[in-house]
């Protein structure tokens, strides 16, 4: 993907088929599945691509344990399904992970033992092993940082984990290698209109400060928790249709759950889900369930964990671990917010996640809702809806067994910290010149995941990766100096301070 080259087309196409506002999950792979199609497609993110939400899941591709407790047999089955594909698309991103249930009480294991069968039996062919009741010392063999006091046994069930952001940037790449333009840095300024139906955008570009009127026969709004801000530019009357949800993040080293096997606790006080998983030779633990109302597009963008937040996990973990991890063992921690659909409950832990896809009087398409492992099917829905309302001729979706961009190609590290120097340019040239980087953070928050696994070391690396990327994209001191410090701000949001 190279920047320039989709401007150039950007301002060289009179009219596109379909025109995607968002750079998340949905709006990426809306991108894939129209552009494997056929249809002229171009891409707007007003940040970088997968800057909010979609950068800061649990990273987990699962068909949602938690959902199948509240009854939502649907939503499993289409996830799971999702679940099961994904794994073979993406088999250079997504892997089996092992998790263990621990039973401390004489009815988890035959009550969440018999939850877990089903869970087996609803993946079907696309299950990824079946899931096993374990004795007190087999739990403790695979998870022996577990609390062992009054320690019955566990069940040991098998889910799927990947890295979210390296997913989004092998989306968009999937769909640029299918003719589409994809822009990050352009945010959509406003919506264009002829006889009070939609019929292209206004954008921006962050860098030049040029802008465009980019013509387009279908308009769709996938900017997850943004979305009311799009449908308020095409009519600020509107009824709004999202409310937003905090989850956090904490990430600890290691030594908290040596080993390959995640912890998944059914349920907390606020009735979520507990993760502990490792990634990329951390540890991952979450997730809260917080209802939030960002009030400006900064809090929107960059969410930051509440203190009462990191307590709650803390405290929570420290009930099943036997070595509890504090403020202090925290090595980044990080807020995303999920768009959720309303309904008329207030508790959002029990609100759907299943996604809503809704035409405006003017033509303009939303889709919200979901959440990564039904990206897919969120976008083939989507694009059928579109094809229908615009009569246009039906085109078969081909994603289902898309192998994705990425498989071919070397893997990005995680972090930097221990690259030689060699290794390290070679990862920014890689990243500015195929992968659309344009800052500090992008390089260290989403093209590697530097950010989220140390925020500290992130921030000790920070002059040198500015210093590199600024040789390679013929930048001067002055924007060494601005990068640097604009990402020491960013960063500190994800310290435990």
């Amino acid at each position: 993907m190279h920047r320039e080259t989709m401007i150039q087309q950007l301002t060289s196409t009179p009219e596109w088929d379909i025109c995607i506002i968002g750079g998340g999950a949905t709006g990426l792979g809306t991108a894939v599945d129209a552009t494997t199609r056929g249809f002229k497609t171009i891409l707007f993110d007003q940040h970088d691509f997968a800057k909010g939400t979609s950068s800061r899941s649990t990273k987990l591709v699962h068909g949602g344990v938690r959902y199948l407790q509240q009854g939502n047999i649907k939503l499993v089955l289409e996830a799971l399904k999702e679940r099961g594909l994904l794994i073979n698309n993406a088999p250079h991103l997504v892997h089996n992970q092992k998790f263990i249930v621990p039973n401390y009480k004489w009815w988890e294991g035959p009550f969440y033992g018999i939850g877990l069968k089903i869970y087996d039996w609803m993946a079907g062919k696309l299950g990824l092993g079946p899931s096993e009741f374990l004795s007190r010392e087999e739990t403790l063999q695979l998870a022996p940082t577990l609390d062992p006091e009054g320690l019955r046994g566990g069940i040991v069930y098998h889910d799927g984990q990947f890295d979210d952001a390296r997913l989004a940037i092998d989306l968009a790449q999937t769909a640029a290698s299918h003719n589409g333009v994809l822009l990050n840095y352009f945010p959509v300024t406003g919506i264009l209109k002829a006889n009070k139906k939609v019929c292209g955008v206004r954008v921006k570009d962050v860098f030049t400060r040029n802008e465009y009127e980019v013509k387009s026969k279908v308009v769709i709004n996938a900017t997850g928790v943004f979305t009311d801000i799009v449908m308020n530019m095409d009519n600020p009357k509107h009824r709004q249709i999202v409310t937003t949800s905090q989850g956090i993040h904490l990430v600890v080293d290691k030594e908290f759950l040596p080993g390959d096997t995640a912890i998944m606790i059914p349920r907390t006080d606020d009735g979520r889900v507990l993760f502990a998983v490792p990634w990329h030779n951390k540890i991952v633990l979450g997730t809260t369930d917080t209802p939030m109302k960002p009030t400006d597009v900064a809090s929107l963008l960059e969410p930051r964990p509440l203190k009462e937040e990191v307590d709650f996990i803390l405290k929570h973990i420290g009930h099943y671990l036997s070595k509890d991890p504090d403020r202090s063992d925290i090595r980044s921690m990080f807020a995303g917010l999920r768009p959720l659909v309303k309904e008329s409950s207030k508790r959002t832990a029990s609100l759907s996640r299943e996604h809503l896809i809704s035409l405006a009087d003017s033509g303009l398409i939303t889709i919200t809702g979901g959440k990564w492992t039904t990206y897919r099917r969120m976008a083939e829905d989507v694009v059928n809806f579109a094809i229908e309302k615009n009569k246009w001729e039906k085109k078969t979706c081909m994603t289902a067994q898309l192998r994705l961009f990425g498989n071919d190609q070397p893997a990005m590290p995680p972090d930097i910290f221990n690259l030689k120097s060699h290794e390290l340019k070679d990862a920014i040239k890689r990243s500015v010149s195929r992968e659309m980087c344009m800052t500090t953070e992008d390089f260290l928050a989403r093209r590697t995941r530097s950010l989220l696994l140390d925020a500290k070391a992130a921030i000790e690396h920070a002059p040198v990766v500015s210093s590199l990327m600024a040789a390679e994209m013929n930048k001067d001191d002055s924007w060494i100096k601005e990068q640097t410090e604009n990402f020491k701000l960013t960063a500190n949001n994800y310290l435990p301070n």
